[in-house]
């Protein structure tokens, strides 16, 4: 596949970060702006999955996690009496 190049204008301070960065990582600048590019196109595709947050819960472990409860403590009225006053 042909590469192709864009022109990007940064502001004078972003253009400071960008070669400090390059200079730490040993990268050019234009390898930082694709990997911040990639890094920003997966954040947007994972941000624009179909899943729920109770998906990404059930992805992280954190469901069901507390020991000792109802396990109707969140759907039953009758935990809820007096809650919030």
């Amino acid at each position: 596949m042909k590469e192709e190049s864009i022109s990007v204008v940064l502001q004078p301070e972003e253009h400071v970060l960008l070669k400090s960065i390059s200079i730490r990582q040993n990268k050019s600048e234009s390898e930082i702006v694709i990997i911040a590019l990639r890094e920003y196109f997966n954040f947007l595709s994972a941000a624009s999955s179909s899943n729920s947050c109770y998906d990404l819960a059930l992805e992280l472990g954190v469901v069901g996690i507390a020991k000792d409860l109802p396990s109707d403590l969140s759907t039953n009225k009758e935990y809820f009496k007096g809650f919030g006053q």
